[in-house]
Formats: structure tokens, sequence, C-alpha cells
């Protein structure tokens, strides 16, 4: 028998939860990836990468950091990334998903206590799954739940993991739930994969924009894959922490170090995103204020996540967006989501008045 999982794909197909890849069409304004800012079709920081690759012998990595892969372009990109969030140390890394399983995984020691919100990414969840110590899920969002499960510590190390901006309910993290896990002494672990380049006074992500110095006990983990228009992640720590990942975290000791390019492009949109912080934060704001305007929904970030509740009814409205307004939009469903959503990105590309004249028309049909 070669068709091994076959019910199981079959099972997919009758709930509507069956994946495809599909081929980018280039014809579509793009409505659906997290490239908030729109860096990665900006020509001159792709010039610009390849010109810093250009003075060096070598455009890979070769090894793992800790043999002979740890290069001046990594060892640049994280002491820029520490001046600009106003952390100790960093380690580049090779994905968000790399990332937050590596760190995760490293942290938890037997005896310890996480406690993760419930809609965190599900890389943290494979990273909890693969722990030592014991994980409990706290209502999303939601303070007082923290509360209770920090009562639970007793005397325990205690690491708390949380979003910045929730990468399907687009919300923002509430800043209570900071001061919790800072009043208890608790590691915490902000995932600004959403919310770096796109909130905050310097558009440097949640403790910029609640004005919150990091502490030792805090810990930054954020993409490059996203606002930064590259590939890769980073994580920023204490030094203390970072010596240790160094050591434990086993996505940094067994895996080739991240790409040189990659790295060197998210350096130079680093650098475009803090010589543009007014321009580009104008431009948020706009876009903002015209689904506000027009679908009456609020947005902390980019992502305007509209319920359907209906895994193949979100397909058909998908369709509709493609079909009708040459708009390719997400379309997530279960188990990603408890309710299958239209995930809108109102990407900093899109022009304004065609975001608005999508907005009315799709408002015309849904409302209906």
């Amino acid at each position: 028998m070669s068709h091994l999982y076959e019910s199981e794909l079959n099972a997919l197909k009758r709930s509507g939860r069956y994946r495809e890849r599909k081929l980018i069409d280039p014809e579509l304004i793009d409505a659906a990836s997290n490239d908030y800012l729109g860096l990665a079709h900006n020509p001159h920081l792709h010039a610009k990468a390849c010109e810093t690759l250009s003075h060096y012998d070598e455009h890979a990595p070769k090894a793992s950091m800790l043999v002979n892969g740890y290069h001046p372009i990594h060892a640049a990109f994280e002491k820029a990334l520490c001046d600009a969030n106003g952390f100790e140390a960093g380690i580049v890394m090779g994905s968000g998903f790399n990332a937050n399983v590596g760190l995760i995984e490293a942290l938890v020691r037997k005896g310890d206590l996480l406690l993760m919100d419930e809609e965190y990414h599900a890389s943290g969840i494979a990273g909890a799954r693969m722990c030592e110590g014991e994980v409990v899920f706290f209502t999303h969002n939601d303070p007082e739940s923290l509360k209770e499960g920090l009562s639970r510590a007793g005397g325990r190390r205690t690491i708390v993991a949380v979003e910045g901006i929730y990468s399907m309910g687009g919300d923002r993290l509430d800043r209570d739930i900071i001061e919790l896990a800072m009043a208890h002494g608790a590691l915490l672990i902000l995932d600004e994969a959403h919310s770096s380049g796109v909130i905050g006074e310097h558009l440097m992500g949640i403790l910029d924009y609640y004005d919150i110095p990091p502490t030792p006990l805090m810990i930054k983990m954020g993409t490059l894959g996203k606002a930064y228009g590259s590939f890769g992640a980073y994580v920023l720590s204490s030094q203390h922490i970072s010596d240790y990942l160094i050591n434990r975290a086993k996505n940094v000791i067994y895996a080739t170090a991240p790409s040189l390019y990659d790295t060197a492009l998210a350096h130079h949109a680093l650098e475009y995103i803090q010589t543009h912080v007014q321009e580009l934060k104008a431009s948020i704001s706009l876009r903002q204020s015209i689904v506000r305007e027009v679908l009456g929904i609020e947005c902390a970030g980019l992502i305007v996540p509209i319920e359907i509740g209906d895994n193949r009814q979100v397909m058909q409205w998908q369709t509709w967006f493609r079909e009708n307004l040459g708009m390719q939009v997400g379309a997530i469903r279960q188990p990603t989501v408890k309710r299958a959503i239209i995930r809108l990105i109102i990407r900093l590309d899109i022009e304004e008045s065609v975001l608005r004249s999508a907005c009315e028309r799709f408002r015309a049909i849904w409302v209906k």
C-alpha cells in the first residue's frame, strides 16, 4: 500500500482543512504576506546587501556559529539590534519557528513552570512540548488568568511566553501582563514577530510602544521575514541569558549559521526603518484609519482579522477577493484559529485608494 496517509488526507478534505501550495501570482495585490512595510520589494536594500557581501570572500556562513560560521555580518547586525532595542546581547537565528522552538526547549528545565498564552504561535507550542518543565496555558491576553498561573509557581523558576501582537487576532499584548511578569520575577519571553517594525515610538515593538526599558529578565524574539523584508530571526537578552543559549539552544549549536545575505539585508532594513520612522508611522496610521472607518475594525498593527467562521466559506471569500479585486488575502482555517478568518494584511505597498476601494466593496457584500 503506497498511499499510507490517504484516510488522513481525505478527512482534511471533508472538513475543509486541506492545504495546497500555489505559486505566487505577481499580478495580484499582496494583502496576504507579512511583508508589512513592503521592504521585500525595495531594490535599494537588495543592492546594499549585495554590496555588503562583496567585501568578503565568502557569501555563505559554511558552518554552525560555534564551529566556524559566526561572521562579522552576524556580529554587526546583532550589535545594531541591541543598540536599537536596549538589550545587552543578541543571537541571529535561522527562522522564527526555529528560534521559538530552540529558545523554549532550552530555557524551560525540569522543575520549571512555563506559563504560555493559549494563542501563542505554533512554534512556541512545539517548543513547549519538548521541554522538561510544567507547561500551563493561560487565557488569551488575560492578566487575571496569568496571575492565577503565577500563584502556582511556589518559588520555582518561572517563564512567561507572550506575543507583542498576536499573529491571527492582530491584538496587542496587555501592558498588565508585562508588569505582572516583572513583579513576580518571571523570565518574560516576548515574541515580537508581528510587532517589531510596526508599533512603538521608534517602531521597535511592544516595549517601545509601552516605553518599558528591557530588564535582565526579558527576552525579545523577533523575525526578519516580516517587517524587515528578509529571512531569519534574532533573540535579544541579557548577556547571561545569551551565554546560556549559546551553550544549550540546539538550534544554535547544531544548525548552520543564518544566511549572510539575509542578515545583511535585514541590517539595512533596520537602518531604513530607523531613518524613516515618522514617514512609516504616518503610513501605518493612515491604513489603520481606513480600516477603522470602512470596516469598523480597530487594528493594533497591520493585521486585519475578519471572522467568517466556516472553513469552506473562508476559501470562497479568498476566491472572491482574488477574482473581483485582484487581491490575495489569507484564508486561515482550523486548527490554526478557533473560527475561520480572512486575514487581510494592510501592507504599506498597497495604495491607500486601492485599500479603501477593496474594503468598501467587501463591506457591501459582507454585510449582506
